[in-house]
């Protein structure tokens, strides 16, 4: 990277938001075309998630905020929007990098309090999108569990976390490690589209066969299920089949969640490139932000076979809820598919 032809501005344009969060200055380097830095220095590092919640999990960590893959459905594009900063181009754009996430965290671990549960990555921004590569946030945060420890998660669409398997591999010695990738299709050119900026579906399966040669069991997240585009029964049996190959252990399917600014930044995507289908996502989408529940019980009965299949696991029936989640399929402890 050239780092001596980068750019540095203390000014942060008038965002007061920036200024809660800790701003210490803006970067800008052609390494990165169109996209800003801006470095804080956080006041934490654990987030607790409220008690009660539907996540296996309590505690999480998240390096960055803002996320270079672009993703069009991306969940968490509203929490940029608590920045003064917008849901749509800044999240993809304005990313905001904690420089001393790892050194906050070892504080934090060190308390009396603190009882090791597991913490996640990755369930806000990819903490291995594009950026990391820049910053190395990521092997601080994974010592500092490791050594206090403490297990984890992480989940991403970034291959670079290539880079960090020898760091895992040692740091599984003292900890339990749970390593998951996002992959919900094939077909690179509607991925493209959807998540302009994430690795290609072939780059991600080789970093999912990385895994599985390592030693690690992937959790491979076929999600979000895009409806009337990514639920084709031939799409998902090839995804499934490729994924099985690749040596992926587990499976988690939901369909596409549209709340807050998100539904608006998808559905204008919907509207430009599949008019067609814009009048059929608003009757799906009727009772707000996830999918009829018919829906989810056509999307279960139809992947069940292709996990049995493949060969992913032995299929339950499971009762449907009214507003659909998840399907988890762990593969091959013989597990369920479960729709939550």
């Amino acid at each position: 990277m050239r780092w001596s032809v980068q750019s540095a501005n203390t000014d942060d344009g008038g965002l007061p938001g920036l200024e809660r969060a800790g701003l210490v200055r803006t970067v800008e380097t052609p390494d990165f075309a169109g996209i800003t830095f801006h470095e804080v220095l956080a006041r934490t590092a654990l987030n607790k998630l409220p008690e009660g919640g539907p996540m296996p999990f309590r505690y999480t960590v998240n390096t960055m905020r803002g996320c270079s893959h672009a993703c069009r459905y991306c969940f968490a594009r509203p929490t940029h929007e608590y920045l003064d900063l917008n849901a749509g181009l800044d999240f993809d754009s304005q990313l905001v990098v904690k420089l001393n996430v790892a050194a906050v965290l070892r504080k934090e671990l060190r308390r009396r309090s603190w009882q090791r549960e597991t913490v996640a990555l990755g369930t806000n921004t990819d903490p291995y999108q594009r950026a990391e590569g820049r910053y190395r946030l990521m092997p601080g945060v994974i010592t500092a569990l490791a050594e206090s420890g403490t297990p984890l998660s992480i989940l991403t669409k970034g291959t670079l976390l290539r880079r960090d398997i020898p760091l895992l591999r040692t740091a599984r010695g003292a900890v339990d490690i749970d390593v998951g990738v996002s992959l919900a299709m094939l077909d690179d050119d509607l991925r493209k589209q959807l998540d302009p900026g994430a690795p290609s579906p072939r780059a991600r399966l080789d970093l999912i066969a990385a895994l599985a040669e390592a030693g690690f069991r992937p959790h491979v997240m076929v999600a979000p299920v895009i409806p009337y585009l990514t639920d084709d029964t031939g799409a998902l049996d090839a995804l499934l089949g490729a994924l099985a190959d690749a040596g992926a252990d587990r499976i988690t399917a939901f369909p596409l969640h549209l709340r807050g600014a998100t539904a608006g930044i998808f559905m204008e995507w919907l509207g430009e490139q599949h008019p067609a289908l814009v009048r059929r996502y608003r009757a799906l989408y009727s009772r707000g932000g996830y999918v009829r529940p018919e829906y989810s019980a056509r999307l279960r009965e139809k992947m069940a076979p292709l996990v049995a299949r493949h060969g992913l696991g032995r299929t339950e029936p499971a009762p449907v809820a009214p507003t659909p989640a998840v399907i988890s399929v762990p593969a091959r402890p013989e597990p369920a598919l479960t729709l939550f």
